[in-house]
């Protein structure tokens, strides 16, 4: 980006990285079907305590709750309800039902499109005050507020039991969307989604008469509202209601001691970022390149490859930027893991004719390596930006890498921050049947994310149409949009992309929720039916009743 540095451009390209998700929506909270264990039992009494704060337009604190981290979107609503109990969203969500007028809900406003910011919305419930992060001994299950931020659940997951969830790698996501959305990152070639470890939800929704009300619904079989959760595990944020609290234990789990209901992280990861130079690129050199990246991923992404733990980006940008990079990370501990990395840099290197430069290798903690090292991470939140997603189940061909070509080398077109994050993907994801979450996409190896940072709103036109075209020139076979194919798979929802449900974007005939849901949009439907009868937790990517 003109006038930062080039750590600066790392930090600032991975705010929205492969490993996050931004959307505006629910969160969890632990609490027992039947009988509350001990600590539900104390929020409880904790809940009718404090009354909720209400931010006006002219309180002094306004300007900094009507934004995310996206500065296209800032909203002008009538208030900002700050809460930090379910018993005060309870309240909130009640009272903005009983006004008749527009709500949403943000917990850690990392949201793409406007979803909490449009003019419909004279209410926001901020969520970032429910950030509690605790074990609940009479379930075995870890609770986590959706307020609680990336960075803080893996610190105080890690810290206090030596557990994990493989969530991204942005530590200033707020966890309430990006559960909602299906979440991955760096360790999910080895773990799975963060959505394959939730075991329920507790969250406020509003019946047909207008009645608010809190209620819990887990995976076990026998749950009468196990359709609720399951609508959780990738639907998407601000569907059904308000999630105030996410319970994790992980499917395999045994026991009942803390360490074992979630994957344990590496003690320490092994990570590189290496930079290719534009000066030394041809077209063939570029092409090579992305077609051995594909490729590799094609003969190793299964959940028993000795590559399971090793999780890359690669990032070309725009030719103006004059170089563009590839960050790996690798479990130090596997066998030989420093010589598997160097095998895995070769291949994707072998046969360009360009070399490229070491900017960063060694060895550090897992924890420092997910909240702080700017190869993953990033925390700037006064940028524009627009994205889109696709999945991949194969390489590239042919006329996708000649679209990348052109559109990485437009010289009508210059500006350094616009770049696709191509990052590694299936592993152990690829071993959930895709029915059973929300996410349906599970033989894919890779996960596209196109996007271009600006800050100057004048300047809006001029990214938003590089990024719109290159997207449809990549995936022009079929109608614009990676549709369902032998190719690619769709998109990912917590990469919100409204462009999908235009025609003027979206000429493949497959609707929106399609592209993100696939066949299972219809049990999306049912539960919304059931859940949010008034559809009051709507946006424009929201799912509609049957």
């Amino acid at each position: 980006m003109p006038g930062h540095s080039r750590r600066a451009f790392v930090r600032d390209i991975a705010l929205v990285s492969g490993a996050t998700a931004l959307l505006p929506a629910v969160a969890a909270a632990p609490a027992a079907a039947t009988e509350p264990s001990k600590a539900t039992a104390a929020v409880a009494a904790d809940e009718a305590v404090s009354a909720v704060v209400t931010v006006r337009p002219r309180d002094r604190r306004y300007p900094d709750l009507t934004w995310g981290s996206n500065q296209r979107w800032v909203g002008t609503p009538d208030n900002v309800q700050l809460v930090s109990t379910p018993g005060q969203v309870l309240t909130a969500v009640q009272q903005a039902v009983s006004s008749g007028k527009g709500f949403a809900v943000r917990s850690g406003g990392h949201c793409y499109e406007d979803f909490v910011t449009n003019d419909r919305v004279r209410t926001v419930i901020d969520l970032s005050g429910l950030k509690t992060i605790g074990y609940d001994e009479t379930r075995s299950v870890f609770h986590v507020g959706p307020g609680a931020r990336l960075g803080d659940v893996y610190r105080t997951l890690h810290h206090q039991w030596g557990v994990t969830l493989p969530g991204g790698s942005c530590p200033t996501v707020g966890i309430g969307g990006h559960v909602a959305g299906g979440g991955y990152g760096p360790l999910s070639r080895r773990h799975g989604l963060i959505v394959d470890h939730l075991w329920g939800v507790e969250l406020i929704v509003v019946d047909s008469a207008g009645k608010a009300s809190k209620v819990v619904a887990t995976r076990e079989a026998n749950d009468p509202n196990r359709g609720l959760w399951w609508a959780h595990t990738g639907g998407g944020g601000g569907n059904f209601g308000v999630v105030t609290r996410y319970l994790f234990r992980s499917p395999d789990a045994t026991g009942t001691a803390p360490a074992d209901q979630l994957p344990k992280p590496p003690s320490e990861v092994i990570v590189s970022n290496v930079t290719w130079s534009w000066s030394d690129m041809t077209e063939a050199a570029f092409t090579r390149l992305l077609r051995n990246f594909g490729k590799w991923y094609e003969a190793n992404s299964s959940a028993d490859s000795p590559y399971a733990t090793l999780f890359s980006q690669l990032k070309p940008q725009h030719k103006s930027a004059g170089s563009f990079s590839m960050t790996t990370q690798i479990d130090a501990s596997v066998p030989n893991a420093a010589a598997l990395l160097d095998s895995y840099l070769a291949a994707v290197n072998e046969g360009t004719g360009v070399t490229f430069r070491v900017d960063d290798r060694r060895k550090i903690s897992w924890l420092h390596a997910v909240t702080q090292w700017p190869g993953f991470t990033g925390t700037d939140t006064t940028t524009r930006f627009k994205g889109k997603s696709a999945y991949m189940r194969r390489g590239f061909t042919d006329a996708n890498l000649k679209a990348f070509w052109r559109h990485m080398t437009r010289t009508d077109y210059a500006h350094p921050a616009s770049l696709v994050m191509i990052t590694s993907y299936g592993g152990r994801t690829n071993t959930v049947p895709a029915a059973d979450t929300a996410v349906p996409q599970r033989d894919s190896i890779l996960k596209l994310h196109y996007v271009s940072f600006w800050t100057d709103p004048a300047q809006d036109a001029t990214h938003l149409n590089w990024v719109r075209s290159f997207y449809q020139d990549v995936y022009a076979a079929s109608g614009g949009v990676p549709a369902p194919n032998a190719d690619t798979d769709g998109c990912f929802i917590n990469y919100a992309d409204a462009d999908l449900a235009d025609s003027r974007h979206n000429a493949s005939g497959t609707p929106w929720h399609e592209l993100y849901f696939k066949s299972g949009y219809r049990q999306l439907q049912t539960v919304k039916a059931q859940w949010d009868p008034k559809n009051l937790f709507n946006h424009s990517l929201s799912i509609k009743a049957v």
